[in-house]
């Protein structure tokens, strides 16, 4: 699902990261970076001209023929190959893959056993922000406040649940067709089945039920991605104990909902469920709400996303026991305080949400087969997603991509890595730079990143012997924010004065997930701040607001040369 991306709070001896996302930090120097996200193709654009006759088709008769040769010979590598590069699993980090592999003439196989499109697609972002959507409007109408000072009137807005939920679930329908569509038209062979690995470059797939089929390849991909994370003592029902895979599809809307965990999860759906109505009450185990947010930003975040709204939180306290309601008594929570581990306190509320990371789905990818134990679940591997057997050796021919690796639980970061490793694998050494990638929670308004937080800045600052300088604008400033009467908001910028380099940018305001990727891609190309500053931003729009950020850096380093200018044409 993963909209925003925080570092890693692992728990000793648990299979899960808070907040389902991990950056990197220490990361090797970037190499031609390039990003996808859901690529056009997905969307049913034009332009599937690739030929597909590259496909493999087995018939019944030959198919058994090879399952059986490779079956006999699973220790050692295969002489010949079905494909050139098999993906396991279809969400939108083995989509971009594939269809890159497509791109750079890769014959390509992708093995699904549940459905294309994966959490994103099916549990997270496309469904979520169909809900979000939603509520932004919702609660649009219902300000008074705000309809007035636009010269609005409005009578009372109202909703239909079952319309809402629709919503939700059609456009997941409609997204998973897509990068169906897109995957048979380049010509990617989707097999169905849970993908094993057997050996060196060998995969075994099948249904339950059903005989397994074996297939080879020069390369594997492994991108199984991940499942909501459920603590132990938290019983969830589905129904009035849920995770974000129940609650996207929004079969009740609670007077009182729980929320286990103020990360971005927490965040998205606690904006949805008080939209519509409900009142929520946040339980988080560290001393803070939003705890992986830039602090100041989080504070910002936090004046205007919960202190206004009808949510109470408790922090510093573990959900240590949560009972489904059942005969007519409510859900029973029981907390206990996250340090001394003593009881704390008792709620009774109508519903609970378990939102406290998501789990690497690993299990069962028959990784013994090839000397690879996972770490808390996760696949180990480099900055290259070549995956490193028990001996620390790298496995040839096997990478690991997206959730399953935990450097970073992001769909659009599954899905760089995945190009990435198809430009490995075609010959072209290419390491992806995590520090790059942008990640946006979608409230309202919403909240982006890249990069480094302060603090985290101000260790490396003091680790490697460099000044950190700050700069910020405000939302309030700019014109086109304040015509759309939503000023509230602020830009931060993270940098190195000595040099220019930008070492993080956070976003919290109007459209901030669009505006963070000036600044990710800045950081991507290696563009320092005495550069950008002379980009020119369209007048009046949200973008001034990142042009302003840069400008008002103080840089001691000159721009770079910039090329001839070019004579003004008369207009």
């Amino acid at each position: 699902m993963h909209s925003i991306c925080f570092q890693a709070t692992g728990v000793p001896g648990s299979n899960y990261i808070f907040d389902s996302c991990s950056p990197a930090l220490a990361i090797s120097k970037p190499i031609n970076l390039r990003f996808c996200g859901l690529r056009k193709e997905a969307f049913g654009f034009s332009g599937l001209t690739h030929s597909s006759s590259g496909r493999v088709r087995f018939s019944s008769r030959g198919h058994s023929k090879k399952v059986s040769a490779s079956a006999e010979s699973n220790g050692s590598p295969p002489k010949s190959f079905d494909y050139d590069l098999i993906i396991i699993g279809a969400g939108v980090g083995g989509h971009g893959a594939a269809l890159h592999a497509v791109e750079k003439g890769l014959k390509t196989a992708i093995i699904e056993g549940d459905v294309v499109g994966g959490t994103c697609v099916n549990r997270g972002c496309v469904p979520s922000k169909a809900l979000l959507a939603v509520s932004g409007k919702m609660r649009e109408l219902q300000s008074e406040h705000h309809m007035k000072a636009l010269g609005l009137q409005v009578s009372a807005a109202g909703y239909d649940r079952q319309g809402v939920a629709d919503h939700a679930n059609n456009l997941a329908l409609k997204i998973r067709s897509n990068l169906t569509n897109s995957m048979k038209a380049l010509g990617v062979d989707i097999l169905t089945g849970v993908g094993t690995i057997v050996g060196p470059q060998k995969v075994k797939y099948g249904k339950v039920g059903f005989p397994d089929n074996i297939v080879t390849a020069k390369n594997i991909i492994i991108a199984t991605g991940s499942v909501p994370f459920v603590p132990k003592g938290i019983e969830v029902d589905g129904k009035t104990v849920i995770t974000s895979d129940h609650a996207l599809k929004l079969e009740s809307v609670p007077d009182w909902i729980a929320i286990v965990g103020s990360g971005y999860i927490g965040l998205e759906f606690s904006d949805v469920y008080t939209a519509l109505g409900s009142e929520v009450t946040f339980i988080e185990a560290l001393d803070q709400l939003m705890p992986g947010f830039d602090p100041e930003i989080g504070k910002l975040a936090q004046r205007v996303l919960i202190n206004p709204r009808k949510i109470d939180y408790h922090t510093g306290v573990f959900a240590t026991k949560i009972t489904p309601a059942k005969d007519g008594k409510p859900v029973i929570i029981e907390l206990i305080d996250a340090k001394t581990k003593e009881p704390k306190d008792t709620l009774e509320v109508d519903s609970a949400l378990i939102a406290t990371g998501r789990a690497p789905f690993t299990n069962g990818l028959g990784l013994e087969n090839v000397n690879v134990v996972t770490q808390r679940g996760f696949v180990p591997v480099d900055e290259r997603m070549r995956v490193i057997d028990t001996n620390g050796n790298l496995v040839p021919h096997l990478y690991c991509i997206g959730d399953a690796n935990g450097k970073m639980m992001l769909a659009h970061a599954a899905s760089a890595q995945g190009i990435s490793v198809v430009e490995q694998v075609t010959g072209r050494d290419h390491v992806l730079n995590h520090l790059s990638i942008p990640a946006a929670c979608f409230t309202h308004p919403e909240i982006s990143m890249v990069g480094l937080t302060e603090p985290q800045a101000r260790e490396k600052a003091q680790k490697e012997g460099f000044e950190v300088g700050v700069a910020k604008t405000s939302f309030k400033a700019n014109t086109k924010a304040l015509a759309e009467n939503e000023g509230e908001g602020l830009a931060k910028l993270i940098y190195r004065p000595d040099s220019g380099e930008i070492l993080g940018v956070h976003i919290f305001g109007l459209h901030a997930a669009d505006l963070i990727h000036e600044a990710s891609n800045a950081i991507a190309l290696g563009t320092r701040i005495q550069d950008i500053k002379f980009a020119v931003h369209a007048h009046p729009t949200l973008s001034e607001v990142l042009d302003e950020l840069f400008k008002s850096a103080k840089v001691k380093a000159a721009a770079s040369s910039h090329g001839p200018v070019s004579e003004p044409v008369a207009v």
